[in-house]
């Protein structure tokens, strides 16, 4: 009874886990996945969410997953610069590959370094009416502060997944990684396409900052956990499939989760990862590539 106990526990922990993995890789999904710009600074813009979230909570008690959707527009805006500069800077000259990710790596460093500047390195977390509670269903014990992150985080991507499918920019979108001329010749920009996609990617992290800040306590240097995560989990579900994406970061967080219960949680990344590369030995596409 105990070890069913167990199991079921850590199976429940790790699918809650997925969902949150799933919205911090939901950016990476769309701008590594489809627009194929190596955003390696992308989880230091969570982190920069979850302070956002954290000077509100502190200031004003707002929730901080409220807070994350406020913040979705001032997110996308700053995506939409950082876009415009890396067109101009690197793609407007055909540099955009090597040259880039060092623009990326850059933006990393320097956000992080900011965030030590303003905040310190001391641990932040946040207060909310969910965070130290959980509901108790017998043998399993779901607590709310992972719940709440991961209901909200399916949340995202559904409607997401419907933006880009049942739209016209969604579709651009899509068609702007395969063929920009002919997108061009149905009179769209396709840089004005990949700016507003670009930016999408970016305001995520609002909302997956919000999610972090809420399951843990976080300091600045915190993001750099996640960089091998996210592109793990955006190539196991396949390059730009967001169902793919939510598939594999499940996968990744049931894994991770058991593995830390059963054998310790310094086996948990090994073991994940080791599965990548199972994944994509047996199909090199990932789950849902083409």
């Amino acid at each position: 009874m105990l070890e069913l106990d167990l199991v079921l526990n850590a199976l429940i922990a790790g699918l809650l886990l997925g969902g949150f993995y799933a919205a911090v890789t939901v950016g990476i999904s769309i701008s590594f996945g489809i627009l194929d710009i190596v955003n390696i600074a992308h989880p230091a813009f969570v982190i920069l969410g979850s302070y956002v979230a954290y000077m509100a909570n502190a200031a004003f008690g707002l929730d901080p997953i409220v807070v994350g959707v406020l913040a979705l527009p001032l997110f996308y805006a700053l995506g939409a610069a950082i876009y415009q500069i890396y067109f101009l800077s690197f793609e407007t000259r055909g540099q955009e590959s090597l040259r880039g990710l060092a623009f990326f790596f850059g933006l990393l460093f320097v956000t992080e370094v900011a965030l030590i500047l303003g905040f310190g390195v001391d641990y932040r977390y946040v207060n909310a009416a969910y965070v130290d509670r959980s509901l108790d269903l017998g043998l399993v014990q779901i607590p709310l502060r992972m719940l709440v992150p991961c209901l909200v985080s399916l949340l995202m991507l559904a409607v997401l997944q419907l933006l880009l499918t049942k739209t016209f920019v969604g579709c651009a979108v899509t068609a702007v990684a395969q063929d920009p001329l002919a997108l061009q010749l149905m009179g769209a920009d396709p840089t004005r396409i990949r700016r507003i996609a670009f930016a999408v990617s970016i305001a995520t992290c609002a909302l997956a900052g919000a999610f972090l800040i809420v399951i843990q306590p976080i300091e600045p240097s915190i993001g750099r956990e996640y960089i091998g995560r996210v592109f793990a989990i955006c190539v196991l579900g396949g390059l730009g499939s967001l169902p793919g994406t939510l598939i594999g970061a499940m996968l990744l967080g049931v894994v991770e989760s058991l593995t830390a219960t059963f054998y310790g949680p310094s086996w948990a990344p090994a073991v994940a990862f080791g599965l990548l590369l199972i994944t994509l030995a047996v199909r090199p596409a990932g789950l849902f590539g083409r």
